[in-house]
């Protein structure tokens, strides 16, 4: 399986988050996708490939355009004033309040966020240029022929929306892939969700539409960030009706629960008959995971491979969440290898 990567990563580290009333270390770092790296070349996965430069356009396609100027601009306009610490935000467009975009940088930072879990810092943009950059080079090998690719990201995307940030995310990457997909011809894109936080992004990205099927097994939003999407009676709009499928699932659910969920979304998958799956890949699912509250151990992720291969759609994985740290790489490759050893299974039996 070919794996796509950047060093351009690095650039983001964000220094702090806002979380139980405590500027706290952020738990989304570099350490991550250099965890996952060197599990794919020490198992021998594959060819680990640095991405193309596809440009802003197929970025343009899932976000606006004001929001992007913003995200590429904001580090500039927060050093010119002297500062240097991280940009986080403090006040939102809540309720009772006007969704105004204001002029000043840190109303603009609250318009265009919903948390402060998404630090602004001095390489963020490059950095999540490149992982939209990694994502685009994953979708185009399949494209052109692949069966399956891995596009290791960093920063993850599936939190952020059309022109939001928050959740670590800022680009939502396998928006970004899926839509890169139907421009280049294919009718019917299914995405499958597997982080423990739901992809409220992409979720919100292809809600009216009828051309990507969403499925998401998470964490019950009523006790779990995002809190305010994520719910089984959220089935899509207008024609994307029937097309957004949440499967969310209570804390302390183990394989035998969770299982059970990727077997309801898969079926959901086999219904619509995609052209090309792609899969939100995080395993915050893990046991050990600091920030999750589901219990899935390292062979569970080779079964969860197998499961998805048995789809026997082209499929891109795109690296989301995961913060046991020490464990991530074993968790990812886990998943790219059942994959990879039941598709070519089902090909040799075919």
């Amino acid at each position: 399986m070919l794996t796509f990567y950047s060093e351009e990563h690095r650039l983001h580290h964000g220094r702090c988050e806002l979380i139980d009333g405590e500027l706290k270390p952020c738990f989304e770092m570099p350490a991550r996708a250099d965890q996952v790296l060197a599990r794919v070349r020490q198992r021998r996965l594959g060819e680990v490939r640095e991405p193309a430069d596809f440009g802003l356009a197929p970025l343009l396609r899932s976000h606006t355009d004001d929001y992007l100027a913003f995200l590429k601009g904001a580090w500039a306009r927060w050093s010119a004033a002297g500062n240097s610490a991280d940009l986080l935000p403090f006040t939102w467009p809540a309720r009772s309040l006007r969704g105004v975009r204001p002029e000043s940088l840190h109303g603009q930072l609250g318009y265009y966020s919903f948390d402060a879990g998404a630090p602004i810092t001095a390489g963020t943009w490059q950095a999540v240029y490149g992982a939209a950059q990694v994502a685009l080079s994953g979708q185009q090998a399949i494209a052109d022929g692949a069966t399956s690719a891995f596009a290791l990201c960093r920063p993850p995307g599936h939190h952020a929306g059309a022109d939001l940030m928050g959740g670590y995310c800022y680009l939502n990457n396998a928006a970004i892939a899926a839509q890169a997909f139907l421009d280049q011809g294919c009718a019917r894109v299914a995405i499958l969700d597997v982080d423990y936080h739901h992809g409220n992004g992409t979720q919100s990205i292809f809600y009216r539409r009828d051309d990507v099927l969403f499925t998401s097994i998470h964490g019950d939003p009523r006790a779990e960030f995002p809190f305010f999407l994520g719910y089984t009676d959220e089935t899509g709009e207008g024609a994307g009706e029937g097309h957004n499928f949440n499967l969310p699932l209570p804390a302390g659910s183990a394989w035998d629960v969770w299982s059970a969920a990727l077997e309801a979304a898969c079926r959901q998958i086999e219904r619509y008959a995609p052209d090309v799956l792609v899969v939100s890949l995080g395993v915050d699912t893990f046991k050990d995971d600091p920030i999750s509250q589901f219990r899935l151990d390292s062979p569970d992720y080779l079964r969860m491979g197998e499961r998805i291969a048995r789809l026997g759609a082209p499929t891109l994985f795109v690296m989301e969440g995961g913060y046991a740290v020490a464990e991530i790489g074993v968790n990812a490759v886990n998943v790219l290898e059942g994959f990879q050893g039941a598709f070519a299974s089902q090909r040799r039996d075919s």
